[in-house]
Formats: C-alpha cells, structure tokens, sequence
C-alpha cells in the first residue's frame, strides 16, 4: 500500500471490476488519502478526517466487489454490514457499535495471523524438539541439552555423543516423512468449560462473550493425552508452541492502531434506512434513529470493546445504495455531510457482460472451465457463445428484475447444468459451447416470463 499510487490502485481495481471508473478513480484517491495524512506533522494529523464515500448504483454493478478488493489492496480490517439489520437503541435488533466491536475482532485476527507468520519458524523448531523428545525421552532429557554439564567423564560424553546422532538420526527422518505413518502419545488441552448457551439482548452482544472469559478463570484447564499420527502431532504441537510464544498484549495494541489508522467499514443498503416519507409512522419509525445512532461513529467517538476503547474518528466509510425509492437527500442532513463523495455507478450493458465473462482474473468462463478441468473435461467457450450469453442476460435484466452481473452466475448455471452433471462420466471429453448450444439451452426459459422470474 505504501508504493501503490491511485493509478496503480485503478489498475490493480481493473483486474476484477469492469467499468465504474469513476468509483474506482474516487476510492483510490481515498486509500492514497490515508498514506499521505500518515506522512503530515503529527500536530495536523488528527485535524485531517477521511472523506467517506456514497456508491449510487443499482444492485450487482460492482459497489461491495469495489470496496472488498481496496480492503484487500490496503491490508486493512474491513467489515461488510447491512445497514437494514440495525435499529434503534431501544428497539429488537443489532446496536450500530457492534460493526466497531466486529471490525476490531477482525483487526486481531489479521494481526494475528501476521504474528504467526513471524514466529512460524522459531515454533516449528520447538514443535520438532518436543516431538523428537517423545520419541527419544530416556536418552537425551531436554534439561541435558539445553545445559550440558561442563565437566562430564568420558563414558559420559561417548554417551551424550550417541544420543546426539540417534536424535539427529531422528530428526532427518521425521523432515523426510519417513516417521509420518508412526502414532505417537501427545498430551493435548481440552476445554473444560461447561456448554452454556448465553441470550443477550439487542445492544448487548458481547455479554455472552465477557461472560465467558469470566468463566474460564473458574474453570482451570486440562489436559487429555491421545495417539496420533506424527502428522497431526507436529501440527497440534506447533499450534500450541505459536500460541505460547504470541503475546497477546502486542496484538491488541497493534490490532487497534490499524483499526482506527486504518480500518475500513462498508455500509451496505443504506437506501433502505433512507427514510422517503418522514411524516409516515408505521413498523419503519426507527429508521431516522439508525441514522441518529450511526451519526457519532462516523462522525468520530470512542467505542468501548472488550479489548479496550476503539476512537473511530480516522476509520473510513463507504456505504452504497441502489437509492430506486428514496434519494441521498431524504438521508439526515447530518450524516449527508458526513459522506461528502457521492460516485454513481451506471447499469451495465450487453458489452460490459461480455468483459465480465473474459477479462477479470477471476472471470466466470475461467472458474466454469478450472471446476470442469478437475473431473478431466475441457470446456470452451467460442466468441459468438460469449456474446450470445451476454444477450441473454442483458435481455432478462431488462424484462424482469436488473439484478446485474449476478444473473450471469443464473445464466452460466443453467446453460451449464447438464454438463456439471454427467461431467464425472465425461473424462477425457472437450465441450465447446457454441451460440447454438446456448440458444438451445436457454430460448424457451427466456420467452416465459413467468418462468424466468423464477429460474434466471
């Protein structure tokens, strides 16, 4: 993230979004945003707030696919959350703390597993000496190893010598996997907490989780020996030795800088909390007051966690809304003012199908063709086939509901069906999908409207 400036971000963003350049252009400029108020005098820093962002657009046109790959680009904890599944403080439902408490649970797990990856090779030495002492206990105790004694007699240290080659001996073999068929007795942690299912009320999420810390200081642990393959020994004893050596104080600290430097909180259908008809009193009246109560986290305050208090000032927010039945202006003047970029992302064509279907790394064609290469069938897709899918999409898109580049994924599962099916019996065969093939397959479903509501 530190090298990648906003063009190279739209490039890396072009690899699996088709189009929207302009959302793109908009959230590169954002994450290069945060890069540079890192690099301001500390005395201003604080005084630069992020410039959280709207993405207007109808459903499937690539607004959470835009805002899950920049996560991914900038290595930042990122949450994706419905803004339809909170209400209200007082009403039945999710408090909007909870995305904060979820985004710094998200921020630890990355921290940690960047953690782990650093003392990998310290636990796999240490892993391998307690597995090489269950096999060799008598001979070597670990006490002689660590500190050999500085006057030995020469018996010995011949014996010291011996043992130090049969280990050694050990030790090629098991990295050689000539040890991994052996069993051998491991003692292992077990949970002795008692299974109790907690019912916390709305707002309350994480009392069953307080609750729980809180009762494993009761409930001391234990330890159950068991006989295993050397495999899942090493690996058992691996994940207890990485556990021992990360300190958890670090992570904590760490996760919450780079949530609140960092993090990054997608707001998705943020239209539906759009109230069009203020005045109206009816099952919705707490939508205004999820707008009230998301106010002061985006605009800045502190969340308390279980792992401490969370200052979300500096985390920035994308939300996104098809906006159909309400409009951005029907949103509380405040939180308008707390989004002040707006990027329309446009329907999408016939032409940008076929891109969608070829050009991204992870296009649909290139999945369809590595599922079918794993049962030994070859499958390919002619220009012509492409386009003509392409049509059909844009077609049903037009006539029922614009579900976007998701009703590609209907599409290409209908069309594909019945060689999904058989393919286990198709080894060794190349299927090549031509325009016919997919008229064919798809012409009666499309003329019926009744029945491509329900199936495409």
């Amino acid at each position: 993230m530190e090298t990648l400036t906003p063009r190279e971000i739209v490039q890396e963003l072009d690899k699996y979004i088709i189009g929207q350049d302009n959302a793109k252009r908009m959230v590169a400029i954002a994450l290069r945003n945060r890069w540079r108020r890192r690099q301001v005098p500390e005395e201003l820093r604080d005084e630069i707030a992020p410039k959280n962002i709207i993405m207007i657009g109808p459903t499937g046109v690539g607004k959470t696919e835009i805002a899950r790959r920049l996560a991914k680009l900038a290595q930042s904890p990122f949450l994706k959350v419905e803004a339809s599944k909170f209400t209200e403080v007082g009403y039945v439902g999710r408090d909007v703390e909870s995305m904060i408490r979820d985004l710094m649970e998200i921020g630890i797990n990355m921290v940690k597993e960047d953690e782990y990856k650093a003392l990998r090779p310290k636990a796999e030495e240490l892993a391998e000496e307690r597995l090489l002492d269950i096999f060799l206990p008598v001979r070597q105790p670990r006490k002689l190893r660590r500190n050999p004694p500085t006057s030995l007699s020469k018996d010995n240290d011949g014996e010291l010598e011996v043992a130090q080659r049969t280990r050694e001996k050990f030790r090629k073999m098991l990295r050689n996997g000539k040890l991994d068929d052996r069993e051998v007795e491991i003692e292992t942690q077990v949970n002795a907490l008692p299974v109790v299912e907690i019912f916390s009320p709305g707002g309350m999420e994480e009392m069953d989780i307080n609750l729980k810390d809180m009762m494993s200081n009761f409930f001391p642990g234990k330890t159950k020996r068991r006989r295993v393959k050397v495999p899942e020994a090493l690996n058992t004893l691996l994940q207890e030795e990485l556990n021992r050596l990360l300190d958890n104080e670090k992570v904590v600290k760490k996760a919450k800088q780079r949530v609140e430097q960092t993090g990054i909180v997608f707001v998705d259908e943020l239209d539906k909390i759009a109230n069009a008809h203020a005045s109206a009193h009816g099952p919705d009246i707490s939508r205004e007051g999820v707008q009230r109560d998301l106010l002061p986290i985006i605009e800045g305050s502190n969340v308390s966690t279980k792992h401490g208090v969370v200052k979300t000032d500096h985390i920035l927010f994308v939300a996104a809304g098809a906006f159909h039945v309400s409009k951005p202006s029907d949103l509380i003047p405040e939180i308008q003012g707390r989004f002040p970029l707006r990027a329309e992302l446009s329907a999408l064509t016939r032409h940008d199908f076929i891109r969608i279907l070829t050009e991204p790394k992870n296009a649909l064609v290139k999945q369809y063709q590595e599922l079918l290469k794993t049962e030994k069938v070859s499958l390919e897709f002619t220009r012509e086939a492409i386009e003509e899918i392409a049509l059909f999409a844009e077609e049903v898109n037009e006539r029922a509901e614009n579900i976007g580049a998701r009703r590609l994924h209907t599409i290409m599962e209908k069309l594909l069906e019945e060689i999904s099916f058989d393919a286990p019996e198709m080894a060794g065969v190349a299927v090549k999908v031509t325009p016919e093939m997919v008229q064919d397959r798809l012409k009666d479903i499309v003329k019926s409207d009744d029945l491509s509501r329900y199936i495409l």
